[in-house]
């Protein structure tokens, strides 16, 4: 392989990543476009999602694996919601013998920063293969580790001697990328260094495709993504949520390649198709029938099957159009805000013209090329409406959403439902997001907490936010200072 790609996003050279910038969405394409948003800070942070809870979230689900965090016992907090979602999907799945993640925290503490975890990890890899005899072992790498200069290689090296698991270690310190998408791409890293090193490459599988999928996507989703591809002749080896060991081995013998999100594993298939030749379509979410339509669009053309492809979505357009039209006649007009991760948001905004909603708001984690082009295609739709680059600051949503007043806000409903806006959950994987089907369920539910508001108002009545009033009126984007 020539490419060489450390894992961080912002190493990267093709495109320049923007994680700290607000303000009018046509501004910003265009300061984007001319190379006037730099790099920016925030001199004030109310916290933020760290690289290495997105690595735990894209494998903690593996069937026949096991996991380790070396890192302080603060550190494995995000287990708990990832491990709520493993137990869900197992029920999902008609597991009905749930059964937690098979995670173990080394738990670093002050001796340990000075002396070294050494001796910490190698006693979590004994423990973790006699207690559960997984057929890999995931060490999931942390600040304090990587403060600390543990050699997570050489130990690793040093412990499959005599382990019979696979060690993979997983670089995620959370201090090395903004970019909290950098902890799928080291979760991947791993993946190819690792096992698929002595893979068995054998003959290419011709209708079978990679579909890699983050956490955030629901059972029913999957069921509905592999219904529509089943339709057109195509196989999915689904991973790496809920898959196993095995199936990410198969990885090299697939035709091609594709992701539901697309951050997800952008920068793996770039690694697979430089290293096994496997073409990818690199396109959006499947939200939303413009989205789905080019998603779906994306994958046939790998297999030959566009016109195949085009037939089953003017099916799916004539039999659910009446469905949409209904729900546009509930939503026409309506103003909405919009939070999400960088696919999903930006799919979700695009979703909202299905129904003819206003766009006036919308959040995102980053802002980089492939965003420029959901940009320009929401600034053609909507007009203007503000944009808040922001990896998880409620200081500023809630800023925004007071003084924009959506009608409805799309996405994690905590902060605004406090508020009294009606809300609509957009990454819950409980529940059915993608495809054509699922946008009838979708607009549906939007539609629903639009004319039943009524629970979100009580709470707004006895909720209390921990803002002064002073700061709804001042700019929600004061703290972000460029340098």
């Amino acid at each position: 392989m020539t490419r060489e790609y450390s894992g961080i996003r912002e190493s990267r050279t093709h495109t320049a990543t923007v994680t700290d910038w607000g303000g009018e969405s046509c501004r910003g394409a265009g300061n984007f476009r001319a190379n006037c948003i730099g790099q920016a800070d925030r001199t004030f942070s109310q916290g933020l999602q760290c690289q290495q809870i997105n690595s735990i979230n894209a494998l903690l689900s593996l069937a026949d694996s096991a996991f380790i965090v070396h890192a302080p016992i603060g550190c494995t907090g995000c287990c708990s919601g990832a491990n709520d979602v493993y137990r869900v999907g197992q029920m999902h799945r008609g597991n009905y013998a749930v059964k937690n993640a098979r995670i173990l925290a080394t738990n670093l503490d002050e001796r340990d920063i000075i002396l070294g975890g050494e001796q910490k990890l190698r006693k979590a890899i004994s423990l973790a293969s006699e207690r559960y005899n997984p057929k890999a072992i995931f060490i999931f790498t942390s600040c304090a580790s990587g403060i600390i200069g543990d050699d997570i290689e050489a130990i690793v090296a040093d412990a499959q001697k005599s382990a019979a698991p696979l060690l993979v270690p997983v670089h995620c310190e959370g201090f090395k990328s903004k970019v909290c998408a950098s902890g799928y791409d080291a979760a991947f890293l791993a993946i190819g260094k690792y096992i698929l090193k002595d893979a068995p490459k054998g003959d290419t599988i011709p209708d079978l495709l990679n579909l890699f999928a983050p956490p955030s996507v629901s059972y029913l989703d999957q069921l509905e993504i592999e219904r529509m591809l089943g339709e057109i002749g195509i196989r999915i080896n689904y991973i790496p949520f809920y898959s196993s060991f095995e199936k990410l081995r198969t990885i090299p013998r697939a035709a091609a390649s594709t992701a539901i999100c697309k951050v997800f594993a952008d920068e793996f298939m770039v690694d697979l198709k430089e290293e096994y030749g496997i073409p990818f379509s690199h396109t959006i979410m499947p939200i939303g029938t413009r989205n789905t339509d080019k998603w779906y669009l994306g994958v046939a053309e790998l297999f030959g099957k566009t016109a195949e492809a085009k037939a089953y979505i003017a099916r799916q357009r004539e039999q659910f159009a009446p469905l949409v039209q209904d729900i546009y006649n509930r939503l026409h007009g309506k103003r909405v805000f919009i939070c999400g991760g960088t696919g999903r948001s930006f799919a979700a905004a695009a979703l909202v013209s299905d129904f003819g909603m206003k766009l006036v708001g919308l959040e995102t984690p980053t802002f980089d090329n492939d965003a420029l082009i959901d940009f320009d295609y929401l600034n053609g739709v909507h007009g203007s409406y503000e944009v808040d680059v922001a990896n998880m600051q409620p200081f500023e949503q809630v800023n925004l959403l007071q003084k924009l007043k959506p009608d409805v806000f799309v996405g994690v409903p905590s902060w605004a439902a406090k508020l009294g806006f009606p809300t609509t959950h957009v990454l819950d994987m409980k529940r059915p997001t993608l495809g054509y089907r699922n946008l009838v369920y979708l607009g549906n539910k939007m539609a629903s907490q639009l004319e039943n508001p009524g629970y979100n108002k009580r709470l707004s009545a006895h909720a209390r936010l921990p803002y002064r009033d002073s700061w709804y009126e001042s700019d929600p984007f004061k703290f972000i200072k460029q340098y």
